[in-house]
């Protein structure tokens, strides 16, 4: 089998199993999902910060050397500033084709508007992984396979994440697992670009990160934390606390093995 072959075959396979296995929690009963709904938000918010500041960010600075950090960090701000543009549009939308009197964004307005941020973060990263894990074939195979698997292992919490958001946006089960998935198979085209130029690939990679690393952090602070301060008992506090924590720990002991 060609090197290819093993590229397309292996991001295709880490982009529908991840996927399919965060599409477990769609098999819920429908009053299971509402109160489980809650806490996957806390979870996402943990997965979304400890993906962007424990694995995006320290690979991006790695990536780019010492001398370019400041290259990074610009690319975390601008992609920080172009996801709150792009909110911003996406509730103007919303405002002016709803009745909206007063032109203040509701909760659910919000709600919405973080579903198509989570997605196009989601597709650059699930990109970035497929350029990974074809640098990692075209070394050598068992190399690939090795990467493809820890792709796999650490992309599934926080698919699961990114799921509960969608639906907690008001997308139906049906439409966020074709989107999940669709997001998901982004790998592929990392993949390809990667095979066909990955010396470019790999020089723009650590900017790339920099960037998907601001969406994550753009819709956990922005849009997440904010959800779940409605909520202040403390019963609730905690086991947001707890949850968020567990979402970081996860996010660390998938890439850690």
């Amino acid at each position: 089998m060609s090197t290819l072959y093993w590229i397309i075959a292996f991001t295709t396979l880490g982009g529908v199993l991840s996927a399919l296995a965060a599409g477990v929690f769609l098999l819920m009963s429908a009053p299971r999902r509402t109160a489980w709904l809650p806490h996957l938000i806390s979870f996402a918010t943990g997965a979304l910060l400890g993906a962007a500041l424990l694995k995006l960010l320290p690979r991006a600075v790695e990536g780019a050397g010492v001398s370019n950090v400041h290259l990074v960090g610009l690319m975390l701000v601008a992609g920080i500033f172009a996801f709150f543009v792009l909110e911003k549009l996406v509730l103007w939308r919303h405002c002016h084709a709803e009745d909206c009197d007063t032109h203040t964004p509701s909760q659910e307005q919000r709600d919405k508007a973080s579903t198509v941020l989570i997605l196009a973060g989601d597709s650059i990263h699930n990109a970035l992984d497929g350029v990974l894990i074809a640098a990692a074939f075209m070394t050598d195979v068992r190399l690939g396979v090795v990467t493809s698997v820890a792709v796999i292992a650490h992309e599934i919490p926080q698919e699961v994440g990114d799921l509960a958001i969608l639906l907690n946006g008001g997308m139906s089960r049906g439409r966020a697992l074709a989107l999940n998935l669709l997001t998901s198979l982004t790998s592929i085209v990392g993949g390809l670009i990667a095979y066909v130029a990955l010396g470019q690939a790999l020089e723009a990679l650590p900017y790339a990160l920099a960037v998907a690393a601001a969406c994550f952090l753009y819709v956990a602070v922005a849009d997440l934390i904010p959800g779940l301060h409605r909520r202040v008992e403390l019963s609730a506090s905690i086991q947001q606390v707890v949850l968020i924590a567990v979402g970081i720990a996860v996010i660390v002991l998938t890439d850690a093995h």
